[in-house]
């Protein structure tokens, strides 16, 4: 997926919950997501301290959030079996929430684990 210039000015001006629509639809079509990377996955933290994993449906967004914190960091795809089977089980073990779509500003919709997988199994349901 290529994500032109003008179409990621609109999605980022989305409100949060509008974000994670987008988020849900694109990797439930292209069947990946990306994170960032550089000698382990890029981590952030909420007001309470928990720690959230970011998450983004293009590399394109992921790209232009690699700063501040991430600095160094480099888009990494992630695909869609790996998200479900492996990653979301272990970050909730580990008691990670997850970080739908970061922006530049920083504004992300962090949910539990359970929250992305219950609404990724929903849209996956449209391609069976």
């Amino acid at each position: 997926m290529k994500v032109n210039a003008k179409q990621m000015e609109a999605v980022l001006a989305l409100p949060g919950p509008r974000r994670f629509e987008h988020f849900v639809k694109v990797v439930g079509d292209w069947q990946q997501v990306w994170g960032l990377y550089r000698d382990g996955w890029a981590l952030t933290a909420v007001e309470d301290n928990a720690s959230v994993f970011p998450l983004w449906p293009a590399k394109e967004y992921a790209q232009i959030c690699a700063a501040g914190e991430w600095a160094g960091h480099e888009p990494s795809a992630i695909s869609l079996d790996t998200l479900m089977d492996e990653l979301l089980p272990a970050l909730k073990h580990d008691g990670v929430l997850v970080g739908v779509f970061f922006t530049p500003s920083g504004k992300g919709v962090t949910v539990p684990t359970e929250e992305l997988a219950a609404a990724l199994g929903v849209e996956l349901q449209n391609y069976q």
